[in-house]
């Protein structure tokens, strides 16, 4: 026998890695329990079915003239979910997943889909007759080849949720303006280099994405989104952006990778939390910025070329996260020792004279203990703090006062208890926000019982807390919670409850494991566990927290970083560092987040 022929023979026994579907394959996925489901329920999912092709029998499941699909019994003896009149439409179609090249023009027939989901495909164009499906609230398109949308896309007025991100999309029509019942679009990851100047019609928007992709600058109309809580302009080639006071919902406002030079206006933006500017070319941090961001929670201006930092920044009373990495900082305002919520305080890459270099590395405790030991008593009449810092004001505030702003503040009272009659005047006051941080609590105040309907933040962090007390489950409506600097080791199983809880802070205490009861707080998008006793990063009940965006473990006794990790690609912000893992090493670490998720992804088993 031949070399060639030997080789032939050899051919029928390799099973392919992937098997391309023919029309009757794809078809044989639509069984008569697939039909009997779709019309009781009005949902057919047919996600993951390696289909090549929309399969011909989904448009005959509601044909009665087609014997082959339906039987029909005209008996007495039918079954009640069986019978014409309880039959329901289909609402729900899910093909994502698949490799769909087209998308058949008869899915208009389908007139109260509601949902259509095709992400993960090959389309390269979505046929004219999807725009009749006019009764759609959530189309999915992300992960695809396309690169035009249909002309009269804005007949889908009913739509709510549009996701276009990672196509090839070079432009967005105007017509887009037209959907205003939309509140979260995404169209990052394109090639987009201008967005519609009727975007700002889009009055209901609440979320818009438009990173990775080429645009140079917004559009002024942008500001005419009222009811935005999170926009998303990172990685792009943006300059100069306009004054965002009339934002006035705005929370969260990412912006990083650009060529922005000045930090624009936020006056007025009274609800924003957190801001990410790094890796662009800010040189300074305007006062009228420390003046009107007295809320921010979060502040990233790492990667930029600050020279300074002045000492109104101490005006950011709420500020946790602090970062500053990579700049060209020669000197710090002492007073920032005194910023009562500071949490972390990054300064890697300056040129800081007067801090060493072993203080920096030490973490933020120290470095915020050294700024403080080098205030001077000029400095504290000015900000006029007593000299030993240590608020032996112990006034507990009346209910006229907690209404202004509606939250009770006890920070640095150096306190260990409050008395009930000030719970209850918070109770009349309507207090949502608690903030009972660097004090001497031993336990967590009873008192807090009496406002459990109404607490969305609660501060109990650098206190002396050895336990957290069942009753946390009861606030159902909290969404931050910071318990850091504390000496804390577990926390109640019952707290899986707690699905409204967003920002999750446990830095600085002695757990030696993730809690489990974190893997049931499905809200969760920020988690700090940075300085604790971690030793491994349980993957099966992390990867159950799917909107969370912010992961921090540094400093802790991680030996091993699961490569699973790398799967999170949700996450724009993970901290690995100061563990004593060897991989992955610090060189990859130092590239930041979406690095050291490419680097995890690669590590895994195929």
């Amino acid at each position: 026998m031949s070399q060639l022929s030997k080789v032939k023979s050899r051919r029928k026994f390799i099973s392919p890695v992937f098997h391309l579907q023919t029309k009757d394959e794809d078809g044989e996925h639509i069984t008569e329990d697939v039909i009997k489901n779709v019309k009781q329920t009005g949902k057919l999912n047919l996600s993951s079915r390696h289909l090549a092709s929309v399969p011909e029998k989904m448009f005959k499941i509601y044909d009665v003239r087609d014997k082959n699909e339906v039987n029909v019994d005209y008996s007495r003896n039918i079954r009640e979910e069986e019978a014409w009149w309880n039959i329901k439409p289909l609402t729900n179609l899910d093909l994502s997943s698949n490799v769909l090249t087209s998308l058949p023009d008869k899915i208009s027939m389908f007139q109260d889909l509601a949902v259509l989901n095709l992400q993960d495909n090959l389309l390269t164009m979505l046929p004219p007759e999807i725009c009749e499906l006019t009764r759609l609230t959530r189309l999915s398109l992300n992960r695809n080849k396309i690169n035009k949308l249909p002309k009269n896309i804005n007949q889908l007025t009913e739509l709510r949720y549009l996701c276009i991100s990672h196509n090839c999309l070079e432009c967005i029509s105007k017509n887009i303006s037209d959907l205003v019942m939309l509140e979260m679009l995404d169209i990052s990851n394109n090639i987009i280099s201008k967005l519609p100047p009727g975007i700002g019609f889009l009055v209901r928007l609440t979320e818009l994405n438009v990173s990775n992709n080429k645009l140079t600058e917004l559009p002024p109309d942008i500001v005419n989104l009222r009811a935005l809580l999170k926009l998303d302009i990172s990685h792009n080639n943006i300059e100069h952006l306009p004054e965002f006071g009339e934002l006035r919902k705005l929370q969260i406002f990412y912006a990083q990778h650009n060529d922005i030079q000045e930090i624009p206006s936020f006056r007025s933006c009274e609800q924003i939390q957190e801001i990410y500017l790094g890796n662009n070319f800010i040189k300074e941090i305007p006062l009228e910025f420390c003046e009107v961001m007295c809320h921010l929670k979060t502040l990233e201006l790492r990667d930029n070329q600050i020279e300074s930092v002045p000492s109104e920044i101490t005006n950011l009373v709420h500020l946790t996260k602090f970062d500053l990495t990579n700049n060209d900082i020669t000197e710090l305002p002492f007073t920032m020792g005194l910023m009562p919520h500071l949490q972390i305080l990054k300064l890697e890459g300056n040129k800081l004279r007067q801090i060493r270099p072993d203080i920096i590395q030490g973490g933020t405790n120290r470095i915020l203990k050294y700024l403080r030991e080098k205030i001077s008593e000029e400095d504290l009449k000015t900000l006029n703090v007593p000299s030993d810092v240590s608020y032996d004001n112990r006034t507990y505030p009346d209910r006229f006062s907690m209404k202004n702003g509606n939250i009770l503040n006890l920070a640095m009272k150096n306190i260990a208890e409050i008395p009930d009659e000030c719970f209850h005047e918070a109770k009349k006051a309507e207090v949502h926000t608690v903030d009972l941080c660097k004090n001497k609590f031993t336990a967590v105040p009873l008192g807090l019982k009496l406002i459990s309907d109404l607490l969305t933040e609660l501060n109990l962090s650098s206190n002396q807390l050895k336990e957290v007390p069942e009753f946390l489950k009861d606030f159902t409506k909290l969404k931050f919670c910071d318990l850091s600097n504390n000496y804390l080791n577990s926390l109640h199983e019952s707290f899986s409850s707690m699905v409204s809880l967003r920002e999750l802070i446990l830095s600085n205490n002695r757990f030696g494991k993730i809690p489990e009861c974190i893997f049931g707080m499905t809200g969760l998008e920020i988690l700090l566990l940075n300085d604790n006793k971690v030793e491994q990063i349980p993957m099966e009940g992390l990867k159950e927290l799917k909107r969370l965006a912010t992961l921090d473990l540094s400093n802790n006794n991680l030996h091993q970083i699961p490569p699973e990790l790398g799967n999170m690609i949700q996450l724009r912000c993970i901290e690995l560092r100061g563990n004593p893992f060897r991989h992955p090493r610090p060189a990859i670490l130092g590239q930041g987040t979406e690095s050291i998720l490419s680097y995890l992804r690669d590590k895994i088993p195929r």
